[in-house]
């Protein structure tokens, strides 16, 4: 049975779910390979693909003569910044209802720093989608993601724009990210911020500037992003080598 993303990743998020809350939510160690992966109904292939991958992301570490150790230290973490995460999730993780207050599409052109992003020439069309979650009604995350205009078809709705940014890039673009480069720095909120935020200018947010690479190298879209203060704690897993 060869291994497949989705079905990998369904069966990484059973099994986190499964540490964190469930069968194993008391447990120091995962089964056996051999009786986990009958338990899961799936080959032991698949679920060693699945297990690297939590371990890599420090959630299990695997010891031969002892078994598969689940780190409870790393499990218990809200917020983790070295993983991928949709905003709504990561708001929901950090205890808050999230919601989409709006998302805004607008059409352009690539000024210097887009276009360097993006390795296009400046001037060229551009797309930008706006949007801003909140928790529990109050402004969280505001996020502008920029795509060039002619890797977008058409047939889109202001529906579509609402879903997370890389399922719209998958259906409408074609466009799978494989890896992105982040700047994280703080910054202070300009009037435009405050007035999204909903707070006085000059209060701190933290700032991240994204560039997503597929998986030949080349860029596929950018994003700033801006998180209030006080609503998540956010945290970096570094693997000593």
């Amino acid at each position: 049975m060869n291994s497949h993303p989705i079905r990998d990743k369904a069966i990484r998020a059973q099994l986190l779910s499964d540490m964190k809350s469930g069968v194993y939510a008391e447990a120091s160690r995962l089964p056996r390979e051999s009786v986990l992966a009958v338990k899961l109904g799936i080959s032991r292939t698949q679920l060693r693909d699945v297990l690297a991958s939590l371990e890599r992301e420090g959630f299990i570490t695997r010891r031969h003569g002892v078994g598969t150790i689940i780190n409870r230290h790393v499990l218990n973490v809200q917020t983790r910044m070295d993983i991928e995460i949709e905003f709504l999730d990561m708001i929901r993780q950090s205890g808050f209802t999230p919601a989409v207050a709006y998302s805004r599409m607008s059409e352009g052109t690539a000024d210097q720093k887009i276009a360097g992003q993006l390795q296009i020439p400046e001037g060229t069309p551009v797309i930008r989608v706006a949007r801003l979650c909140t928790a529990d009604g109050r402004p969280a995350i505001y996020c502008e993601d920029v795509v060039e205009r002619a890797l977008v078809r058409d047939g889109y709705t202001l529906q579509d724009l609402k879903m997370p940014i890389f399922h719209f890039l998958q259906r409408f673009c074609g466009i799978y990210p494989y890896l992105d480069l982040t700047d994280l720095r703080a910054a202070a909120a300009d009037s435009a911020l405050a007035e999204i935020f909903q707070i006085p200018p000059g209060t701190p947010l933290l700032q991240m500037e994204e560039v997503d690479y597929d998986i030949d190298g080349r860029p596929v879209f950018c994003s700033t992003e801006y998180f209030a203060d006080g609503i998540f704690r956010h945290t970096v897993l570094r693997k000593k080598l």
